[in-house]
């Protein structure tokens, strides 16, 4: 398809890089349950049988692609910085949700055509195998190395910082600013783990 437009043929990580883009401006645009290999091969530029070498079906590009983007927070080594980290993952969190890949999940999520089909397979075979929720990476760190019980992380705990800024990102449709993601920490995440402080600053 690229040869007979006098496009130079692409190969290795330039045309994965190519379909992964592609799929997820795919899925944005019409949805999961209208998806099809044609549909991500037009938009890649790229032949429906170049696809099928790889992937089965329409699904399986996107949550490869989905995988391949979804970003892995690094908590600090010395497991010095909770308050930090907890803030710089959210930060990551709202990078994500305003990406392209962040834009496709909230496609899949949103549609009652795919989501149903789709919505497990996303939680098993791309959050739980890149680190979960944002936060939960840091809190898990933390725990391990005695900063707080790991039994205080309950599915809760866990979810309560994503949570927050995915109902400010539905509510005014634009990203929290730093103050309120520090808020978040403050208020909400560092006392269910019983770090915080009695009463937390209103912002």
């Amino acid at each position: 398809m690229g040869d007979l437009n006098g496009r130079t043929r692409r190969r290795g990580e330039e045309l994965t890089n190519a379909i992964y883009t592609a799929v997820l401006e795919e899925v944005a645009e019409v949805g999961v349950g209208r998806l099809t290999m044609d549909g991500i091969g037009r938009r890649a530029a790229t032949a429906r049988t170049t696809l099928y070498r790889r992937w089965s079906d329409p699904v399986e590009v996107l949550l490869d692609a989905l995988y391949h983007m979804h970003p892995v927070e690094e908590p600090t080594l010395g497991a010095d910085d909770l308050r930090g980290d907890l803030i710089r993952a959210l930060h990551l969190m709202v990078t994500w949700a305003l990406s392209p890949a962040g834009r496709a999940v909230a496609a899949i999520l949103t549609d009652p055509k795919g989501a149903p089909q789709v919505s497990e397979a996303l939680f098993e075979r791309v959050f739980a195998k890149r680190g979960d929720t944002f936060t939960s990476t840091v809190l898990r760190h933390y725990a391990e190395r005695g900063h707080f019980p790991a039994d205080l992380l309950t599915p809760v705990v866990v979810d309560i910082g994503e949570a927050l800024v995915t109902k400010r990102l539905l509510d005014s449709g634009t990203p929290p600013a730093a103050a309120e993601l520090e808020a978040i920490v403050d208020q909400a995440i560092l006392p269910a783990i019983g770090l915080g402080r009695n009463r937390a600053p209103e912002i």
